[in-house]
């Protein structure tokens, strides 16, 4: 009953007008970068944190939050229609949403997506609200050792899973572990890799360099920028018939279980959720061989495991302080930016604010499907303007963005040092995502190793004597020693553009 009285109070505070016009901001705005080929749920979460830094922190979530799911649904529009994902995770759904457009279903496929989506996102978050107090209190049995190896084993698997080579992961994250250091050293006092420079005492914003990483370098190596003809369904050929609508059910329900369970692993993105999702239909479908040729089921699995996915990664995100997925390391450090701490303590300091954000993720759900559906022909449109003004209009969002974060024109030097030292590591075939998680769990991990080393007296055996840290530490090192024992690694996440 505790849970249900908190989610209640939860539903009232999202319900107010203020945290409504947010939920509903971020959804347009989510929609409008899904739609965008090339900038991506991690890029766009990025360029719109400075957006929020002004904001109360549940308001300034809940439209972060918003602009993550929403990005999902706005890459299946694109995906359908012109046979480009707007992100990586819609990829997939080309093959048979766009035959099925091909064949004079859009709306039906776009109408099917929307609603998978709905009901992935909806049941995933039902899981936060089930996982919520039970893992919370769990988490708050774990000491700093502990928590010190569950953030290795979280970096071990993003680092073994992003990119085709162990060895630029792991720069990529000792780059990221490298810039969380520059400032004051927060026990001796003493200033760390400041060069002498006292903007530099307070240490490098962190949204002026996600920015830059993510999203200029992201502008700067994107080429394709031709406008394009697009011709959005009708009104009308938006309802799906009812041997789709049987069709479909049991691909959302695979699709829910398949994003709901992977969700839950760090490393594991959206895109892989999706991937798998579509071998399953092709597994269990009672009409597997009309995939690839426009059936529904290539469109429904996907596209609600992509939100199953998204909505179940914030689970360890929310009760233990664990990014998943990149974006969700992006979430985490909006989090940290407004003085929110994600993990065990989020419920017990900030219980009005947590059970704010988990109730707005099923108004947001819900948002998405009325904004979706009937305003398709509005997305599509956003393709209609020239690309050279959509980048202008992009990079003068940014800067704009960079300077507000202190009113500081150095914020804005350092968002274009980092977008130049983004773009030369995506030309070096350096994964940008372990540099932005260590960047993130860089200062938390330093504080848990600290405090463990204090608690032992500068024993570093602490970790090996305590059994759980013992064993996620194996873990961990046992993911990190992975590809000595010849382990695969799954061919989706190798080409993710999202790692």
């Amino acid at each position: 009953m505790d849970t249900l009285n908190e989610l209640l109070n939860g539903f009232a505070a999202a319900l107010t007008w203020q945290n409504l016009i947010f939920a509903f901001l971020g959804c347009l705005l989510g929609t409008v970068i899904g739609v965008l080929p090339g900038i991506g749920p991690v890029a766009g979460v990025a360029l719109l944190i400075p957006l929020t830094l002004n904001m109360d922190p549940t308001g300034s979530i809940i439209m972060l939050c918003a602009i993550f799911y929403g990005t999902a649904y706005g890459g299946t529009i694109t995906s359908v229609l012109l046979n480009t994902p707007g992100e990586a995770a819609s990829a997939i759904t080309t093959i048979d949403g766009h035959a099925m457009t091909k064949m004079g279903k859009a709306g039906a496929a776009l109408t099917i997506a929307a609603i998978g989506s709905f009901v992935g996102g909806t049941i995933a978050t039902l899981g936060l609200v089930a996982a919520a107090k039970p893992l919370g209190e769990l988490g708050l049995l774990v000491g700093p050792p502990e928590f010190f190896a569950l953030m290795v084993v979280g970096i071990s698997l993003l680092v073994a899973l992003a990119g085709k080579s162990m060895v630029k992961a792991l720069i990529s994250g000792a780059l990221g572990l490298l810039i969380s250091m520059v400032g004051i050293d927060p026990v001796a006092g003493a200033p760390r890799f400041t060069f002498g420079m006292d903007r530099l005492l307070d240490g490098v914003s962190f949204v002026a360099v996600i920015v830059g990483v993510f999203g200029l370098s992201e502008i700067l190596s994107y080429r394709k920028g031709e406008s394009t003809v697009v011709h959005a369904p009708g009104f009308r050929s938006l309802l799906p018939t009812r041997n789709e609508w049987r069709r479909s059910a049991p691909s959302m329900a695979r699709g829910t279980g398949i994003g709901f369970g992977l969700g839950l692993i760090p490393g594991m993105t959206g895109s892989v959720a999706s991937l798998l999702s579509y071998g399953a239909e092709k597994k269990f479908s009672k009409h597997r061989n009309e995939l690839g040729k426009g059936a529904v089921e290539g469109v429904a699995g996907p596209e609600t495991a992509n939100n199953a996915h998204a909505n179940a990664a914030l689970i360890p995100l929310f009760t233990l302080g664990i990014p998943a997925s990149p974006t969700i390391a992006v979430l985490m450090g909006a989090f940290l930016q407004q003085g929110l701490t994600p993990g065990p303590t989020l419920f017990t300091e900030h219980s009005e604010i947590a059970w704010a954000i988990i109730a707005s993720l099923f108004i947001g759900n819900l948002l998405l499907v009325l904004l979706n559906v009937p305003l398709v022909g509005l997305w599509t449109s956003i393709l209609r303007v020239p690309a050279p003004i959509l980048t202008a209009l992009i990079l003068l969002f940014m800067v704009i963005g960079a300077y507000t974060i202190n009113f500081s024109v150095f914020d804005v030097f350092v968002m274009i040092g980092f977008g130049l030292l983004g773009l030369a590591l995506r030309h070096l075939e350096i994964p940008l995502a372990p540099m932005v998680l260590t960047l993130v769990l860089g200062p938390l991990m330093e504080r848990s190793l600290r405090e463990s080393l204090e608690i032992s007296q500068g024993d570093f055996s602490i970790f090996l004597n305590r059994p759980i840290s013992a064993v996620l530490i194996g873990v961990g090192v046992l993911i990190i020693c992975s590809p000595l024992l010849k382990l695969r690694k799954p061919k989706a996440l190798m080409d993710d553009p999202e790692t």
